[in-house]
């Protein structure tokens, strides 16, 4: 008697066993049910980023204060045309600081019209609403020699182009580090001096290879 139900003992103790396996098996291969995203609550825009580096370079305001750029960063390209004046003051400033160096009248220095034909009130009016335009016709391109602002290839140097359409003149290469006669050059302010070194994936999320 003792050793039947030491069987059926045993027996049990296999079945519950297994039970209990095929229970774990089916826990690990089932999908876990979709959450649903929660997007209760109050947001707020922290920043822009349709043309990099604008907002860092030219966003002024006539005191002199930087929070003009957490301004620029929470308000909508709608309204961004009030950060056109302090956009052309800032680089009416840049060319006053650079004759300063040089020892030239400021009149010398001035801002001129650049490769695209755009004076400053109108390249800053261009610039002041930080929106990346699109060309769904057209070759997507910052800036090719053609196409101008129909988009953006990731491998567009958007930094050296806006330098470019800033300081480069009608030629794009006025600062270029120009010798000037007198054992001084100009200041090269028509390229960051950086350039793209990877190999870009054609897939989503199209990231190089690190360097």
């Amino acid at each position: 008697m003792k050793l039947y139900n030491i069987k059926i003992t045993f027996l049990s103790v296999l079945a519950l066993a297994a039970l209990a396996s095929c229970s774990n098996d089916d826990d690990m291969n089932t999908e876990p049910a979709p959450m649903a995203t929660d997007f209760s609550g109050t947001y707020s825009q922290a920043d822009h980023m349709g043309r990099p580096g604008i907002n860092t370079v030219l966003s002024f305001d006539m005191m002199g204060q930087a929070s003009v750029k957490d301004e620029f960063n929470v308000t909508i390209p709608s309204e961004m045309g009030k950060f056109q004046v302090g956009f052309e003051a800032r680089l009416e400033q840049y060319h006053d600081v650079y004759a300063d160096l040089l020892g030239f009248p400021r009149e010398d220095i001035n801002y001129e019209p650049n490769i695209l034909g755009l004076d400053a009130t109108t390249l800053t009016t261009v610039l002041a609403s930080d929106a990346l335009d699109v060309a769904p016709n057209m070759p997507t391109s910052y800036f090719n020699g053609t196409q101008v602002l129909t988009g953006r290839n990731l491998e567009d140097d958007i930094i050296d182009i806006s330098l470019i359409l800033l300081f480069g003149g009608e030629t794009g290469d006025r600062f270029n580090g120009q010798p000037l006669g007198d054992g001084r050059n100009l200041p090269i302010l028509v390229s960051d001096g950086a350039s793209l070194t990877a190999t870009l994936s054609t897939s989503f999320p199209y990231l190089g290879t690190p360097n």
